[in-house]
């Protein structure tokens, strides 16, 4: 393990505390660090980011203020399980509680995806093509999971950089995908297999303009997604 004196030092700016309290929140809030689990040790962060134990400790400092991780003195920093009390809820399974969630992606999302267009990173980039690979990989095989499919919106969101997008999106959980919101007797002889092929091709519109780094085009799949996928499940 490096400590201080062999790890080069990015030179302290107020923008590097925050930029770790970003990664590991996007890490906590997108289930990559689950509650309870423990927090990698101040060297290990600090080797990491090539940060000193200075910044690590304000960034530390910071989540346990937003409430995400708990510092036990001589054990370790630990994540918190979230208080759903607090979070955002949504009501039942009805193609209303659908279109109204819609509504607020199609303000939410287009601006999230315009963001990770200028923002996103080759590794955040990868990521995202992993995760409609791995959505089409469960609709060859006719599996209706939507994991892959909540992931790549998280995934955008959290390229945006801001955690407010990342946490909205999290509170949200699966219920982004508005089929799994509408049940049989509404759903009729809708082909859930057709309408994620078909929610698949327009993420790879979304990926290519985020790839492209083309906030407009970005913006515009989007915008085209959600109004589409409202069309797919309510008839509108």
């Amino acid at each position: 393990m490096q400590n201080d004196s062999t790890v080069p030092l990015r030179k302290r700016t107020p923008g590097l505390a925050h930029d770790i309290v970003t990664a590991l929140t996007q890490r906590i809030l997108l289930g990559q660090m689950v509650p309870g689990e423990k927090l990698p040790s101040e060297s290990a962060i600090v080797g990491e980011y090539g940060v000193s134990r200075t910044v690590v400790r304000e960034a530390i400092s910071k989540l346990q203020a937003a409430g995400l991780v708990e510092t036990r003195h001589g054990v370790g920093t630990f994540v918190l399980a979230r208080d759903e009390r607090h979070g955002l809820h949504l009501s039942h399974d009805t193609a209303t509680s659908v279109r109204s969630i819609l509504e607020l992606r199609m303000g939410l999302e287009t601006q999230a995806a315009a963001l990770a267009a200028l923002r996103r990173t080759d590794e955040q980039l990868q990521q995202m093509r992993r995760a409609l690979d791995d959505y089409q990989d469960l609709l060859a095989n006719n599996d209706s999971s939507v994991e892959p499919d909540a992931r790549f919106h998280q995934l955008i969101a959290q390229a945006t950089g801001n955690t407010c997008f990342t946490d909205v999106i999290y509170h949200l959980g699966n219920s982004v995908i508005p089929r799994t919101r509408i049940n049989a007797q509404e759903r009729g002889d809708a082909d859930l297999m057709k309408l994620g092929q078909l929610a698949n091709l327009e993420h790879e519109a979304i990926l290519k303009a985020i790839r492209r780094q083309d906030p407009d085009a970005a913006r515009a799949a989007m915008l085209l997604h959600l109004s589409n996928s409202l069309e797919r499940m309510t008839g509108e």
